[in-house]
Protein backbone atom coordinates (compact mmCIF):
# COMPACT_ATOMS: atom_id res chain seq x y z
CA UNK A 1 0.00 0.00 0.00
CA UNK A 2 1.24 3.61 -1.22
CA UNK A 3 1.84 5.83 1.71
CA UNK A 4 3.59 9.25 2.22
CA UNK A 5 7.00 7.77 3.02
CA UNK A 6 6.82 5.75 -0.03
CA UNK A 7 10.48 6.57 -2.38
CA UNK A 8 7.96 7.12 -4.80
CA UNK A 9 6.40 10.07 -2.99
CA UNK A 10 9.53 11.76 -2.91
CA UNK A 11 10.98 11.06 -6.66
CA UNK A 12 7.43 12.98 -7.82
CA UNK A 13 7.61 15.43 -5.81
CA UNK A 14 11.32 16.20 -6.97
CA UNK A 15 9.79 15.92 -10.60
CA UNK A 16 7.41 18.51 -9.90
CA UNK A 17 9.64 20.86 -8.86
CA UNK A 18 11.26 19.85 -12.03
CA UNK A 19 8.51 20.36 -14.99
CA UNK A 20 5.89 22.62 -12.55
CA UNK A 21 8.17 25.88 -13.77
CA UNK A 22 7.20 29.00 -15.62
CA UNK A 23 9.52 27.84 -18.42
CA UNK A 24 7.30 24.87 -18.62
CA UNK A 25 4.41 26.76 -20.50
CA UNK A 26 6.25 28.54 -23.27
CA UNK A 27 6.43 24.84 -25.00
CA UNK A 28 3.05 23.72 -24.01
CA UNK A 29 -0.36 24.71 -25.16
CA UNK A 30 -1.35 26.19 -22.02
CA UNK A 31 0.67 28.46 -23.58
CA UNK A 32 -2.75 30.19 -25.26
CA UNK A 33 -5.19 30.43 -23.14
CA UNK A 34 -2.35 32.35 -20.49
CA UNK A 35 -2.50 34.84 -23.37
CA UNK A 36 -5.75 36.58 -22.24
CA UNK A 37 -6.92 38.31 -18.91
CA UNK A 38 -10.78 37.74 -19.10
CA UNK A 39 -12.18 34.65 -17.87
CA UNK A 40 -14.39 34.29 -21.65
CA UNK A 41 -11.27 34.58 -23.49
CA UNK A 42 -9.29 32.26 -21.29
CA UNK A 43 -11.86 29.40 -21.56
CA UNK A 44 -12.80 29.50 -24.84
CA UNK A 45 -9.34 29.61 -25.90
CA UNK A 46 -8.44 26.59 -23.32
CA UNK A 47 -11.51 24.56 -24.36
CA UNK A 48 -10.52 24.99 -28.08
CA UNK A 49 -6.67 24.47 -28.02
CA UNK A 50 -6.92 21.41 -25.55
CA UNK A 51 -9.54 19.82 -28.50
CA UNK A 52 -6.77 19.85 -30.67
CA UNK A 53 -3.55 18.84 -28.20
CA UNK A 54 -3.01 15.64 -29.86
CA UNK A 55 0.04 14.43 -31.74
CA UNK A 56 3.69 16.07 -32.48
CA UNK A 57 4.09 19.16 -30.36
CA UNK A 58 5.37 21.32 -32.77
CA UNK A 59 2.28 20.76 -34.92
CA UNK A 60 -0.02 21.26 -31.95
CA UNK A 61 1.71 24.36 -31.06
CA UNK A 62 1.05 25.73 -34.42
CA UNK A 63 -2.13 24.91 -35.26
CA UNK A 64 -3.22 26.43 -32.32
CA UNK A 65 -1.78 29.70 -33.02
CA UNK A 66 -3.46 29.50 -36.31
CA UNK A 67 -6.37 29.33 -34.43
CA UNK A 68 -6.13 32.28 -32.41
CA UNK A 69 -5.68 34.21 -35.09
CA UNK A 70 -8.10 32.93 -37.09
CA UNK A 71 -10.18 34.22 -34.04
CA UNK A 72 -8.37 37.38 -34.55
CA UNK A 73 -6.97 36.89 -31.05
CA UNK A 74 -10.44 38.04 -29.56
CA UNK A 75 -11.95 34.58 -28.65
CA UNK A 76 -15.08 35.86 -26.76
CA UNK A 77 -15.63 38.54 -29.88
CA UNK A 78 -15.64 35.77 -32.20
CA UNK A 79 -17.81 33.48 -30.49
CA UNK A 80 -20.54 36.33 -30.16
CA UNK A 81 -19.94 37.85 -33.55
CA UNK A 82 -18.34 35.92 -36.33
CA UNK A 83 -20.28 34.43 -38.83
CA UNK A 84 -20.05 30.62 -37.86
CA UNK A 85 -21.12 29.86 -41.11
CA UNK A 86 -18.52 31.16 -43.09
CA UNK A 87 -15.83 29.26 -41.81
CA UNK A 88 -13.80 27.25 -44.06
CA UNK A 89 -13.90 23.64 -44.22
CA UNK A 90 -10.22 24.15 -44.37
CA UNK A 91 -8.05 21.73 -42.01
CA UNK A 92 -7.37 23.12 -38.77
CA UNK A 93 -5.19 20.35 -37.21
CA UNK A 94 -4.83 16.51 -38.10
CA UNK A 95 -8.25 15.42 -38.51
CA UNK A 96 -10.02 18.52 -37.22
CA UNK A 97 -11.75 20.78 -39.59
CA UNK A 98 -13.68 24.07 -40.11
CA UNK A 99 -16.94 21.86 -40.17
CA UNK A 100 -15.84 20.53 -36.83
CA UNK A 101 -14.77 24.42 -35.37
CA UNK A 102 -18.54 25.58 -36.99
CA UNK A 103 -20.05 22.47 -35.08
CA UNK A 104 -18.22 24.25 -31.48
CA UNK A 105 -18.64 27.45 -32.43
CA UNK A 106 -22.46 27.12 -32.79
CA UNK A 107 -22.20 25.59 -28.55
CA UNK A 108 -19.99 27.85 -27.77
CA UNK A 109 -22.15 31.01 -28.77
CA UNK A 110 -24.92 28.97 -27.06
CA UNK A 111 -23.22 28.99 -23.81
CA UNK A 112 -21.53 32.21 -24.30
CA UNK A 113 -25.10 34.04 -24.83
CA UNK A 114 -26.93 32.94 -21.63
CA UNK A 115 -24.91 31.53 -19.12
CA UNK A 116 -21.68 34.42 -19.92
CA UNK A 117 -18.87 31.99 -18.94
CA UNK A 118 -18.07 27.98 -19.35
CA UNK A 119 -17.44 28.06 -15.33
CA UNK A 120 -21.31 29.40 -14.68
CA UNK A 121 -22.30 27.55 -17.27
CA UNK A 122 -20.55 24.30 -14.98
CA UNK A 123 -22.83 25.23 -11.88
CA UNK A 124 -25.82 25.49 -13.90
CA UNK A 125 -25.40 22.30 -15.02
CA UNK A 126 -24.25 21.05 -11.61
CA UNK A 127 -21.15 19.82 -12.42
CA UNK A 128 -18.99 20.50 -8.90
CA UNK A 129 -21.33 18.78 -7.06
CA UNK A 130 -21.48 15.73 -9.35
CA UNK A 131 -19.12 12.23 -8.51
CA UNK A 132 -17.39 13.19 -11.39
CA UNK A 133 -17.04 16.28 -12.75
CA UNK A 134 -14.98 16.26 -15.37
CA UNK A 135 -17.37 13.70 -16.76
CA UNK A 136 -20.64 15.10 -15.82
CA UNK A 137 -19.49 18.42 -17.26
CA UNK A 138 -18.23 17.07 -20.58
CA UNK A 139 -21.49 15.27 -21.20
CA UNK A 140 -23.57 18.44 -20.57
CA UNK A 141 -21.57 20.92 -23.46
CA UNK A 142 -22.09 17.26 -25.85
CA UNK A 143 -25.67 17.64 -25.18
CA UNK A 144 -25.68 21.36 -25.27
CA UNK A 145 -23.60 21.11 -28.79
CA UNK A 146 -25.85 18.53 -30.08
CA UNK A 147 -29.15 20.34 -29.35
CA UNK A 148 -27.56 23.65 -30.98
CA UNK A 149 -26.25 22.02 -33.77
CA UNK A 150 -29.32 19.52 -34.90
CA UNK A 151 -31.70 21.96 -36.57
CA UNK A 152 -28.75 24.33 -38.27
CA UNK A 153 -28.65 24.19 -42.22
CA UNK A 154 -25.92 22.17 -42.47
CA UNK A 155 -25.68 19.60 -39.48
CA UNK A 156 -22.43 17.61 -39.13
CA UNK A 157 -22.06 14.04 -40.28
CA UNK A 158 -19.99 11.86 -38.25
CA UNK A 159 -17.84 12.68 -34.98
CA UNK A 160 -17.94 16.20 -33.55
CA UNK A 161 -13.87 15.89 -33.03
CA UNK A 162 -14.58 18.15 -30.12
CA UNK A 163 -15.25 15.33 -27.14
CA UNK A 164 -15.91 11.82 -27.35
CA UNK A 165 -19.45 10.87 -28.30
CA UNK A 166 -19.52 8.42 -25.38
CA UNK A 167 -17.51 10.88 -22.38
CA UNK A 168 -18.37 8.77 -19.80
CA UNK A 169 -15.96 5.53 -21.24
CA UNK A 170 -13.01 7.79 -22.11
CA UNK A 171 -10.35 9.18 -19.75
CA UNK A 172 -11.02 12.06 -21.05
CA UNK A 173 -7.66 13.39 -21.07
CA UNK A 174 -7.82 16.79 -23.06
CA UNK A 175 -10.28 17.78 -21.19
CA UNK A 176 -9.17 16.70 -17.76
CA UNK A 177 -6.11 18.79 -19.12
CA UNK A 178 -8.12 21.77 -20.03
CA UNK A 179 -9.76 21.75 -16.69
CA UNK A 180 -6.63 21.64 -14.74
CA UNK A 181 -5.43 24.50 -16.45
CA UNK A 182 -8.68 26.44 -15.19
CA UNK A 183 -8.82 25.48 -11.45
CA UNK A 184 -5.42 24.50 -10.47
CA UNK A 185 -3.97 27.89 -8.88
CA UNK A 186 -0.60 27.75 -7.38
CA UNK A 187 0.48 30.55 -10.04
CA UNK A 188 3.75 28.69 -11.68
CA UNK A 189 1.73 27.01 -14.89
CA UNK A 190 -2.01 26.54 -14.42
CA UNK A 191 -4.31 30.09 -13.97
CA UNK A 192 -6.41 29.11 -11.39
CA UNK A 193 -9.38 30.94 -12.45
CA UNK A 194 -12.32 29.03 -11.46
CA UNK A 195 -13.75 28.48 -8.17
CA UNK A 196 -16.29 26.38 -8.80
CA UNK A 197 -14.74 23.45 -8.79
CA UNK A 198 -11.65 22.54 -5.97
CA UNK A 199 -8.11 21.29 -7.26
CA UNK A 200 -9.53 18.39 -5.12
CA UNK A 201 -12.07 17.21 -7.41
CA UNK A 202 -9.53 16.99 -10.85
CA UNK A 203 -8.30 13.80 -12.56
CA UNK A 204 -5.25 12.93 -14.09
CA UNK A 205 -5.24 14.19 -17.88
CA UNK A 206 -3.96 10.41 -18.54
CA UNK A 207 -2.39 9.73 -21.75
CA UNK A 208 0.34 7.15 -23.09
CA UNK A 209 3.13 8.57 -21.44
CA UNK A 210 1.63 9.16 -17.87
CA UNK A 211 -0.12 6.14 -18.26
CA UNK A 212 2.80 4.19 -19.09
CA UNK A 213 5.14 5.99 -16.56
CA UNK A 214 2.48 4.97 -13.78
CA UNK A 215 2.19 1.19 -14.22
CA UNK A 216 5.88 1.26 -14.33
CA UNK A 217 6.36 2.55 -11.12
CA UNK A 218 3.31 0.65 -9.50
CA UNK A 219 0.44 3.23 -9.69
CA UNK A 220 -1.23 1.60 -12.39
CA UNK A 221 -2.62 -1.29 -12.80
CA UNK A 222 -5.41 -1.47 -15.39
CA UNK A 223 -4.32 -2.33 -19.00
CA UNK A 224 -6.83 0.48 -20.56
CA UNK A 225 -6.52 4.08 -21.02
CA UNK A 226 -9.54 4.79 -20.34
CA UNK A 227 -12.15 6.57 -17.37
CA UNK A 228 -11.40 3.82 -14.73
CA UNK A 229 -7.84 3.76 -15.11
CA UNK A 230 -7.61 7.25 -14.41
CA UNK A 231 -9.85 7.23 -11.71
CA UNK A 232 -7.78 4.80 -10.18
CA UNK A 233 -4.27 7.10 -11.12
CA UNK A 234 -5.84 9.76 -9.59
CA UNK A 235 -7.04 8.05 -6.22
CA UNK A 236 -3.71 6.58 -5.62
CA UNK A 237 -1.74 9.89 -6.36
CA UNK A 238 -4.50 11.27 -3.92
CA UNK A 239 -2.45 9.63 -1.29
CA UNK A 240 0.39 11.79 -1.76
CA UNK A 241 -1.46 14.76 -2.08
CA UNK A 242 -5.36 14.79 -1.30
CA UNK A 243 -5.75 18.52 -1.90
CA UNK A 244 -3.90 18.64 -5.48
CA UNK A 245 -3.37 15.41 -7.17
CA UNK A 246 -2.91 16.58 -10.50
CA UNK A 247 -0.38 18.36 -9.61
CA UNK A 248 1.37 14.91 -10.44
CA UNK A 249 0.50 15.53 -14.24
CA UNK A 250 3.60 17.21 -14.61
CA UNK A 251 6.00 14.48 -13.12
CA UNK A 252 4.51 11.64 -14.59
CA UNK A 253 3.93 13.64 -18.19
CA UNK A 254 7.46 15.48 -18.55
CA UNK A 255 9.19 12.67 -17.32
CA UNK A 256 7.64 10.52 -18.99
CA UNK A 257 8.14 12.20 -22.23
CA UNK A 258 11.52 12.18 -21.81
CA UNK A 259 12.08 8.43 -20.72
CA UNK A 260 13.61 10.26 -17.23
CA UNK A 261 11.08 8.39 -14.54
CA UNK A 262 11.98 4.74 -16.50
CA UNK A 263 15.54 5.63 -16.01
CA UNK A 264 15.51 6.40 -12.89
Amino acid sequence: MLSVFDPVHDRLNALVRQYNVPEFAANDPVQFPRRFSSLPDIEIAAFLTSIISWGRRPMILRNAERLMQLMGNEPLYFVLNADIDAISDDNIHRTFFGRHLRYAMRGLRRIYSKYGTLQQFATATAAPYAERPAWHLAASINALMNDENRSCASPLEGPSRCLPDMPDKSALKRFNMMLRWLVRDDGIVDMGVWSAIRPSQLYIPLDVHSAATSRALGLLGRKQNDRRAAEELTEQLKVFDFLDPVRYDFALFGAGVSGEMLNA
